[in-house]
């Protein structure tokens, strides 16, 4: 992690942010959202896709930073029944909004990839 590309400077210092810690974050508050069922791990030699538990939402999702700027890739579940899009874009306002208030980090982008739909009782 380079110090320019994850860090906020204020009048007493850096602090610099771990790209798992904005994993994680951005993990818990994608499961608080309506419609998604959870994180998805692929693998890509195999093509196979598996729901994660709740404890590692983070490995569902990837984050680099860009001109001091983060750009999140989010591998998800959806409920059965939703709207995929209205999904989507409420994972995109809730997660830019909090991160960006939890961090003081900047969101350029929320890709988002829907790797399964899954039906819940």
């Amino acid at each position: 992690m380079n110090r320019s590309e994850n860090s906020v400077d204020t009048h007493l210092g850096s602090i610099q942010i771990d790209k798992a810690v904005v994993a994680q974050y951005a993990g818990t508050v994608a499961n608080e959202c309506v419609g998604i069922v959870g994180m998805a791990s692929v693998n890509p030699k195999q093509g196979l896709v598996r729901i994660l538990k709740k404890e590692s939402v983070n490995h569902g999702i990837s984050v680099k930073s860009a001109n001091g700027k983060l750009i999140l890739d989010f591998h998800v579940i959806i409920a059965y029944g939703v709207s995929i899009l209205a999904v989507s874009e409420n994972l995109i306002s809730n997660v830019k909004y909090k991160l960006e208030s939890y961090t003081g980090l900047e969101v350029e982008k929320i890709n988002i990839f829907v790797e399964g739909v899954r039906v819940i009782d």
